[in-house]
């Protein structure tokens, strides 16, 4: 076989599966038809165990450290600080750039293609020309190889989008602030000294509700936010995702394993894309190393299944009157939010059952 692993996508999670497999010995090459630094929109904000994840593979980008989780909803604010670690605001750019660095210095190759097929071989796959023992599909939200293989299933919530953009105003907050009101959230992520990235999610209520652009008429459903940032220089331009709900009949397909994105996702609402796209590259990775696959499939839902229960959770409140509610109680047990802030994304990941070496 050409490579012991092809990477299609070279985003951040696919750059760090490819980090992370060339580290074990692996040839590894990413299949990534846009050249360059690719930004893309999102909040920005790495939590402590990604933070971890990265600096365990030699990758330090440039940051603006953050303590924990604000919310603040009208007068009322809870916070969680993190008990281990600090999280990272990162300019998208900044944090894909360092790893591309990374990846190259490690011999990881990229060719300048995109995958949409894969032909199964006797001991690998063959995809877009490039022969490899094992694939990993790193190719996004919108998976073009997950529908290829016949594993997307219909989402359940309501679609749901985000867009992003910068600001130039030094951080007010060593926090990441989430902001709610009646139609959206609003992520505040300080990511310099300099700069705060700001996020909007929302749902399909008000796509495209009105003639003002949607940035501006979400701003103004949060007037201390907007009040702050009056007459900022703007840092960047709007970037859109979504419908962000993916769901997957499986993870692992013969020698093809999804992961980031690819591999399902909810919601962004609880700032953890990352942190779980990153573990389950290190999944994936353990499974083929074990020449066991198939585990995949038993792994990568145990691996996901707290940010299921907790962002499904989330989501139901904030259509419920009781999310009213939601930020009193969190004020008057101000542990529990501190408990489910690290129970996200500052707690290492739970020890993996050692996995049957069971050739496929």
């Amino acid at each position: 076989m050409r490579y012991d692993l092809l990477i299609a996508g070279g985003g951040p999670v696919g750059l760090y599966a490819a980090i992370l497999a060339a580290t074990h010995g692996m040839k590894v090459a990413i299949a990534e038809p846009k050249a360059g630094v690719i930004d893309k929109a999102c909040g920005e904000g790495l939590m402590p165990a990604a933070v971890a994840a990265l600096l365990a593979v030699g990758v330090a980008p440039a940051h603006q450290p953050f303590e924990g989780i604000r919310y603040i909803d009208s007068n009322r604010t809870a916070e969680g600080r993190f008990s281990r670690g600090v999280g990272w605001g990162v300019r998208r750019l900044a944090l894909h750039s360092a790893l591309m660095e990374r990846a190259f210095d490690l011999g990881v190759q990229t060719e300048r293609t995109a995958v949409h097929t894969i032909d199964a071989q006797p001991e690998g796959i063959r995809a877009a020309g490039i022969e490899a023992r094992w694939l990993f599909a790193a190719d996004g939200l919108h998976s073009p190889l997950r529908k290829h293989l016949g594993l997307q299933l219909p989402a359940r919530f309501p679609r749901r989008y985000g867009i992003r953009r910068h600001f130039v105003i030094a951080p007010w907050s060593s926090f990441v602030e989430v902001h709610w009101s009646e139609q959206a959230e609003a992520y505040v992520t300080p990511v310099s000294d300099r700069e705060v990235g700001v996020a909007f999610l929302f749902d399909d209520r008000l796509k495209g509700a009105s003639s003002e652009p949607p940035f501006e008429r979400l701003m103004a459903a949060f007037p201390a936010l907007q009040e702050r940032l009056r007459g900022t220089d703007v840092g960047s331009t709007v970037r859109g995702a979504g419908p962000f709900e993916q769901r997957t009949l499986h993870q692992a397909s013969g020698r093809t394993l999804l992961i980031g994105d690819a591999a399902g996702y909810l919601d962004p609402i609880t700032g953890e894309g990352l942190r779980l796209g990153f573990e389950a590259a290190s999944l994936a990775l353990e499974c083929i190393e074990a020449g066991n696959p198939a585990a995949y499939n038993l792994l990568w839902p145990r691996a996901y299944r707290r940010y299921w229960w907790m962002t499904a959770g989330l989501l139901t409140l904030r259509r419920s009157p009781l999310r009213k509610v939601m930020l009193p109680a969190l004020q008057h047990v101000p542990g529990l939010f501190t408990a489910a802030v690290n129970a996200l994304g500052a707690e290492p990941p739970p020890k993996r059952q050692r996995l049957l070496r069971t050739p496929i």
